[in-house]
């Protein structure tokens, strides 16, 4: 029964969170914009958030097993309700920077922080191995869910604001204050879970050199996370926060109608997990993963030379449709080659890897939306290039290395 419980709670924590990320991601840039920041200052602060998140992940993941899961999550709350609050009291660059840097916040609509890594050990821990991809498919259809009825819900209400007479930079806060109340209530839920999602394995043997959390697992956590980089690197180009300012600025798309966007987007990308699942036990979990996330990134390269912008939001909503197929296979193979007590430690560095890719990827991005090159689009078609070498390589280099059950 604790168990049941403890899932039921992981699974609500993370349906919280994407809905805040979901729709921090719709505002932030234009919040930031609103409030006199040039498009290479967003840049780079939006680049300096992911860092900064890259970092607090790799300090509190690599010890979550030893320090204890419950309580790392706390932290990651704590932070993320920090960063909504100082996001939401000042303006000033260099407070902004420095919050950025230590603070949770997802300025991509994705995860950041240790949330992800710790709470896919602790799912790890309480369901059985051959439900793993099943527990992670629903677990990414809730995040996806939440993710896109956040940002529908974000664009609404800043629509409704803005139609009320509010300035725009006020109508925007509301959702980062919102952010932050979100924190709060997921420390709150971490707060009661129970030991059940704790490691309960013995130590690894003394002789076994451990690093960064990590002892049997090294080489192969090591090239996952470097091509897992390259992935979010070539994701960065194209971060919620980001194609939100280009379909701002290319066809002046109002807030609620980005808010549908993304709501249509995540819905897909969330529903498409389960699909994924079946695929993965019928084909293999590598298979599943190149085989659907190839075709979606030519269709994010065809996105900028859509000649209307109805064309241009029916491709990139197609391309979620089978883009995020590759979440819960690649979340359960990294915890299916690693051992047990290395679970919390693979997923947050290998989601460290991820988060600074996304950040490089991101400093570049923003500026490039603002230049003339394909209407602001060069974004999609470098962000595709890039996740197609991904693709490519992940397949030739861990086709043959089956995971455990």
């Amino acid at each position: 029964m604790d168990r049941r419980r403890d899932v039921a709670i992981l699974f609500a924590m993370r349906g919280l969170r994407l809905g805040g990320y979901g729709g921090l991601a719709v505002v932030i840039a234009l919040y930031l914009v609103e409030i006199g920041l040039t498009p290479g200052e967003v840049g780079l602060l939006l680049a300096l958030t992911l860092a900064g998140d890259a970092l607090v992940s790799l300090l509190l993941t690599t010890h979550a097993d030893r320090i204890g899961r419950r309580k790392t999550l706390v932290i990651g709350a704590a932070l993320m309700t920090l960063g909504g609050l100082v996001f939401a009291a000042t303006g000033q660059f260099a407070v902004l920077l420095a919050a950025s840097i230590v603070a949770v916040l997802s300025p991509t609509g994705n995860e950041v922080g240790p949330f992800l890594a710790v709470e896919q050990a602790a799912l790890s821990q309480v369901v059985s191995g051959n439900r793993r991809t099943n527990a992670f498919a629903w677990y990414q259809l809730v995040g996806a869910m939440a993710a896109a009825l956040g940002a529908l819900a974000a664009g609404v209400v800043v629509q409704t604001l803005l139609d009320g007479g509010a300035l725009a930079a006020d109508a925007y806060r509301s959702v980062i204050v919102g952010y932050a109340v979100i924190g709060i209530a997921i420390g709150l839920l971490a707060m009661v879970l129970t030991r059940a999602v704790e490691p309960d394995t013995p130590p690894a043997d003394a002789s076994v050199r451990r690093r960064l959390g990590l002892h049997r697992s090294q080489r192969v956590v090591a090239e996952l996370s470097a091509l897992f980089a390259l992935d979010a690197f070539g994701g960065g180009f194209v971060v919620q926060s980001v194609v939100a300012l280009w379909f701002g600025l290319r066809w002046e798309v109002e807030p609620a109608v980005l808010g549908a966007i993304f709501f249509g987007a995540n819905a897909l990308a969330g529903l498409s997990g389960l699909v994924a699942a079946r695929l993965a036990a019928r084909f293999g979990l590598i298979e599943t993963m190149v085989g659907t996330h190839l075709p979606s990134n030519v269709m994010l390269i065809l996105v900028p030379f859509m000649p209307t912008l109805e064309t241009a939001i029916a491709l990139f909503v197609a391309r979620f449709a089978i883009s995020q197929m590759d979440v819960p296979t690649r979340q359960s193979y990294t915890m299916a080659v690693v051992e047990p007590d290395e679970r919390s430690a693979a997923a947050g560095i290998s989601g460290i890897a991820r988060t600074g890719g996304a950040a490089a990827g991101t400093a570049l991005a923003a500026p490039l939306v603002a230049a003339s090159v394909l209407g602001g689009g060069l974004p999609f078609v470098i962000g595709g290039s890039l996740k197609i070498a991904y693709d490519l390589t992940l397949w030739r280099r861990f086709r043959a290395r089956r995971p455990r059950a």
